[in-house]
């Protein structure tokens, strides 16, 4: 059973704030990097789920803007820290939250106490051998498109675990992986791409919303 007492214990944190329609939430965060990287190989599974992407803000302004059905369940896959799940559950959403990394689960989890979402699920789910927790009506993730030879395990969950007329919400900065993985989803699923521009005083990002749904099947919102 998780405890946050025995969290703090075992990581050292520093905490942000994020605002999501006029709401504060506080997320932790890893103090540094160095105790979750293998020095032996950077680059392998790198702790890219350690902090905040401007995707996941997105995601989750989104969600929390779109209306509350009771019996709907969202399910987050790739949640990192856990702003997604935890924003979208804190304005009425029915949200399963789930993540591989053990670390990530960790602070997923520390991250809802917190913010006070103690009974929001928290789960481990292995994209090449899932589990699942039953079906989906919303499937919803942030920057989880990278490595080629994820395209067929997450087109497999995906099919798994969503309802014949439920809808994949995805959103991501653009790179040519994610076009490449889009580009092959065509086949399967029907895609509506919104851009979300996030502007400050040095720079503009263009974030995209990838709303999905198998063929035969429309977007609800």
């Amino acid at each position: 059973m998780f405890s946050l007492e025995s969290f703090y214990q075992d990581y050292e944190t520093e905490t942000n704030e994020v605002v999501v329609k006029d709401r504060k939430f506080q997320i932790l965060l890893p103090k540094s990097l160095t105790g979750f990287i293998n020095t032996h190989d950077v680059f392998h599974e790198f702790p890219l789920w350690a902090k905040i992407w401007r995707a996941s803000w997105v995601l989750a302004d989104y969600l929390a803007a779109i209306p509350v059905a009771a019996k709907k369940k969202f399910l987050e896959f790739g949640a990192g820290v856990g702003l997604v799940s935890i924003v979208a559950a804190s304005f009425g959403h029915r949200i399963t939250m789930s993540e591989y990394n053990y670390d990530a689960l960790q602070f997923a989890r520390a991250n809802a106490h917190i913010n006070d979402c103690p009974g929001l699920p928290v789960v481990e789910l292995n994209w090449n051998r899932p589990q699942l927790p039953g079906r989906f009506d919303y499937i919803v993730a942030s920057e989880v498109i990278y490595k080629k030879e994820d395209c067929r395990p997450l087109m497999k969950l995906l099919k798994a675990a969503l309802k014949p007329d439920g809808e994949v919400i995805l959103a991501g900065e653009m790179r040519k992986s994610s076009m490449d993985f889009y580009t092959e989803f065509e086949s399967s699923f029907n895609i509506k791409v919104q851009k979300k521009i996030l502007r400050s005083a040095d720079e503009e990002i263009s974030i995209y919303l990838f709303r999905m749904a198998l063929k035969g099947n429309r977007p609800r919102y």
